[in-house]
């Protein structure tokens, strides 16, 4: 019985010291030899072989250079709305923050040392050149469970350009596919990937998390993964790198793009980038270019107006008509509507009722010529506080969402307006816009200000002053509804 006794008192005192030990752990902890390059989780599988820049790569692969080119990323670093965010971080918190943001949009920039502050001065061709295709199939490999929140996040990949072999280095090359017989024709080794294939390679970028807290500031990776998309083996790559028309088929019908029709479009809903790199290919006059871009554009807002769609119901309540009800249904994107940095991110409701007559007797999420919002704009997005626990715009403070509101994959949510007040009588038309843009008007204002200290806005983008940001209106609805039963 005593030794009874005293094995439980000893299990008892095991399991509070286990309990006492994990409770005094940090949540987040930092393998700083395993990343070096923190708050970039980047690894570095160093050799000889140097990357190589997209121009090299053109002379064997011309249509996916070209696809390539003018992509969101192909000009992931040299965005001004990214430099402009880059200059402000770097100037309130430092580079040893910054760096986080430099891993995915130069991470050949990051792991060789060149990149080390804002702007494009003096940056080589691979610097420049962004998320290209020497960064992408030199992946062998995620770190996604080794990281500090052992979820996918900030660039959680590992790029290795080219192995040492017998005859000496050799640029190795990474791809969906088996490789033939004349793959790399003596310039690279060709590996099939199945990681290729798969959200995964995506996800280690597209999970921005605050630098220290860790915080999800972008969840576009665990948006799909938690849907129906990933339930049915639909990733990234099967609605953003295909034409408009296989994307339909494929968020419609759950099909499985052939291999022939993956393209490196990357093509998603940044119009915006899209608008600007037209306007700097036309002021420097690289019409081919330009004409690349303007298509990508119209491919963009062709796919957030086939992302969701609106239904319109009267609800009457003794007989006459009380409220209208808005469903937003997020119809084809495979991550939650909108996504990415949802604190910036605006997509609203903008709705009107008239009478027979034309007259208008109520509205609500009209932009102002100014381009701001009205107060109360029925809006889906976030807000995000800092550790204080108040209102905080900057991706480098915030560490919460005190309000996040967006629409997840096949999902919905439903807007009421009360028209109490209105006078109502005989046939109303009831007309229900769902817009979208990609920032505030007063954020891209400043984001833009500020990247200006780095590049010459008019001389590269021929701009003056910071336009009205294009709205694309992703659906629209209109519906006759009788003012009393």
């Amino acid at each position: 019985m005593f030794c009874l006794r005293l094995s439980a008192v000893c299990l008892l005192l095991s399991l509070f010291t286990v309990s006492v030990g994990f409770a005094g752990a940090d949540v987040f902890t930092v393998d700083h030899d395993k990343f070096p390059f923190y708050p970039s989780l980047f690894t570095y599988q160093s050799s000889e072989v140097d990357f190589n820049p997209p121009s090299v790569c053109s002379g064997c692969h011309p249509q996916q250079f070209e696809e390539w080119s003018g992509s969101v990323h192909a000009l992931a670093l040299v965005d001004p709305v990214y430099q402009g965010e880059l200059l402000l971080a770097y100037k309130k918190a430092g580079h040893d923050v910054t760096r986080q943001c430099e891993g995915c949009h130069s991470a050949a920039g990051v792991v060789t040392g060149e990149l080390n502050q804002p702007g494009l001065d003096g940056l080589s061709e691979m610097a420049l050149a962004g998320v290209s295709c020497d960064v992408c199939h030199s992946v062998v490999g995620t770190t996604h469970w080794q990281t500090p929140s052992h979820e996918p996040e900030n660039g959680s990949l590992v790029l290795r350009p080219g192995l040492e072999t017998a005859d000496g280095p050799m640029p190795a090359k990474r791809g969906p596919f088996a490789p033939d017989e004349e793959c790399g024709m003596g310039f690279h080794q060709c590996e099939e990937s199945p990681l290729h294939k798969q959200a995964d390679l995506c996800a280690g970028c597209h999970q921005v998390y605050h630098y220290d807290a860790h915080f999800p500031l972008e969840a576009t990776y665990l948006e799909w993964k938690h849907g129906p998309y990933a339930q049915n083996n639909i990733h990234c790559q099967d609605c953003h790198m295909v034409e408009t028309e296989t994307f339909l088929q494929a968020a419609d019908n759950f099909r499985k793009p052939g291999k022939g029709e993956y393209r490196h479009y990357f093509n998603g809903a940044n119009y915006l980038l899209y608008s600007l790199a037209k306007a700097a290919a036309e002021k420097s006059g690289d019409t081919e270019l330009a004409g690349n871009l303007q298509n990508k554009y119209e491919m963009a807002v062709k796919r957030l107006q086939a992302a969701a769609e609106l239904e319109v119901s009267p609800l009457y309540r003794d007989g006459v008509l009380a409220e209208i009800k808005v469903r937003v249904r997020n119809l084809r994107a495979g991550h939650n509507l909108p996504t990415s940095l949802t604190n910036i991110r605006q997509m609203w409701l903008e709705i009107s009722a008239r009478n027979e007559q034309g007259e208008l007797l109520y509205q609500s999420g009209v932009m102002e010529g100014s381009g701001q919002l009205p107060e109360n704009v029925r809006i889906f997005n976030s807000d995000g506080m800092g550790a204080d626990l108040h209102f905080a715009l900057d991706p480098w403070v915030i560490t919460a969402f005190s309000r996040h509101d967006t629409i997840p994959p096949k999902g919905y949510k439903d807007v009421y307006y009360g028209l109490s007040g209105a006078q109502l009588k005989g046939t109303l038309l009831i007309e229900a816009k769902l817009r979208y843009r990609q920032a505030d008007q007063q954020v891209a204002e400043k984001l833009l200000a500020s990247a200006a200290d780095k590049i010459d806005l008019q001389a590269v983008y021929g701009l003056t002053e910071v336009p009205l940001l294009p709205v694309v209106d992703m659906a629209v609805a209109q519906v006759e509804v009788m003012a009393k039963q």
